[in-house]
């Protein structure tokens, strides 16, 4: 049995029903799928009629002639035509690293956001998701939209990308005004009313209580400021009214710094963390939920670009490589890296009765913004280079190259 209770740091909540239902949902798309056919009615024509921009590398050459992708035995030469096409590598390492800003964020996100602006955790999740998810679908959408309609060839796809992930860019900057300050916290920003030291929990109001730091339960005095737990707060009692806990003669809480309070609420303290008196949370969330659609916007056009700057029989193998460089540059990296970046921001560590350091209590929130701002900003910049590489290596087909299949044929016949 446990005295833990939703109000509690330490409670968790069933997270596991999230990805239990995400698991039925994609096996119930397998359904819709597998009806499809192999290939979709009027493919053969718009084949025939579509225009090549194939990188002008010699690799379409070289597919065709050598007649590769038929058998396993040509999966070196395949592989190797690709990772000799500039222009393709470009792309995939500019995907990979906004792979890994997308990941970062997917999933520090609600730490950031409960931490900076005092929510909840579950809200914190709950504003991330509202954020993220539909700034994502948005901006993919968007950009689909827009090479569809403006009919972009390969070398307009990677600039529209370019200034999609300049506009990112800028917006990224959210992180430098829009941060909150850590509110006062005894023994880590705050010094016991100039008893104690900064970090060192205990003072001589709280040197006789043997208060245990492996026991995280925030406090918030009546001096507004915030005690690791009514221990540390040198709280004696505790009462309970309308079914609100209420910490009474707390001897290191000081006077109330807001007008002298009545003699009923000094020395007073009560569960949880002080309110925090930051307001710039929803002009975080309408800049990063832009920063996010932006971001997402490139993701369409990245796809495209690859698909048209290979050659057509290796399309699919070209998309298979992409995803091994997400995952090894983009996905698998991005959370490490966000991970240590919070974590080199923690300025209170929990220790349990055996002195191991365990989970991170209290962060320099402004430490927290510059790092998750200096690494999403050096991800956008790479991103940047490797696309302005990809448009400044794209050699686009020859003319005859580049017509329509039926028109090229013509072509050939006249001339012999």
């Amino acid at each position: 049995s446990t005295k833990m209770d939703q109000d509690d740091p330490r409670w968790l909540g069933a997270w596991w029903i999230g990805f239990l239902a995400c698991f039925f949902a994609i096996w119930l798309l397998i359904i819709p799928f597998s009806c499809f056919p192999r290939h979709l009615p009027g493919t053969a024509k718009i084949q025939a009629e579509k225009i090549s921009e194939t990188h002008d590398d010699g690799g379409q050459v070289l597919v065709q002639t050598n007649n590769i992708g038929q058998s396993f035995k040509d999966f070196p030469m395949a592989l190797l035509i690709l990772l000799r096409n500039p222009v393709l590598m470009s792309l995939i390492i500019a995907s990979s690293s906004e792979a890994l800003v997308a990941t970062g964020f997917a999933t520090f996100l609600p730490k950031f956001i409960e931490n900076q602006f005092g929510k909840s955790s579950s809200f914190s999740a709950t504003l991330a998701g509202l954020v993220l998810i539909p700034g994502a679908a948005l901006g993919q959408v968007i950009s689909g939209v827009l090479v569809s309609k403006r009919k972009m060839d390969c070398k307009g796809i990677i600039k529209f990308m370019i200034s999609t992930c300049s506009v990112a860019l800028i917006l990224n900057t959210v992180f430098l005004f829009a941060k909150c300050g850590n509110e006062p916290f005894a023994g880590v920003s705050e010094t016991y009313n100039g008893t104690g030291t900064l970090y060192n929990l205990t003072a001589p109001c709280n040197a006789n209580c043997r208060c245990l730091r492996s026991i995280y339960y925030p406090v918030c005095g009546s001096d507004e400021v915030q005690y690791f737990s009514p221990c540390f707060a040198g709280c004696a009692s505790y009462l309970f009214n309308n079914m609100k806990k209420t910490y009474h003669n707390c001897s290191c809480v000081g006077k109330p710094k807001r007008g002298n309070g009545s003699e009923d609420s000094l020395y007073e303290a009560v569960p949880g963390k002080c309110p925090t008196q930051c307001k710039f949370l929803p002009l975080f969330l309408t800049f990063f939920f832009f920063a996010v659609v932006f971001t997402f916007m490139s993701t369409t056009p990245t796809t495209v670009a690859i698909l048209r700057c290979v050659p057509d029989k290796q399309r699919s193998f070209a998309l298979g490589v992409q995803l091994v460089f997400l995952r090894l540059l983009g996905t698998i990296p991005g959370p490490i890296l966000f991970g240590v970046a919070i974590d080199d921001s923690c300025t209170l560590w929990d220790i349990n009765e055996c002195e191991t350091k365990g989970v991170c209590w209290v962060y320099d929130n402004e430490k927290m913004a510059y790092l998750l701002m200096g690494i999403s900003a050096a991800c956008k910049i790479i991103t940047i280079i490797f696309v302005v590489m990809a448009v400044y290596f794209y050699k686009p087909p020859p003319l005859t190259k580049a017509l329509p299949r039926k028109t090229s044929a013509k072509i050939s016949v006249l001339h012999s």
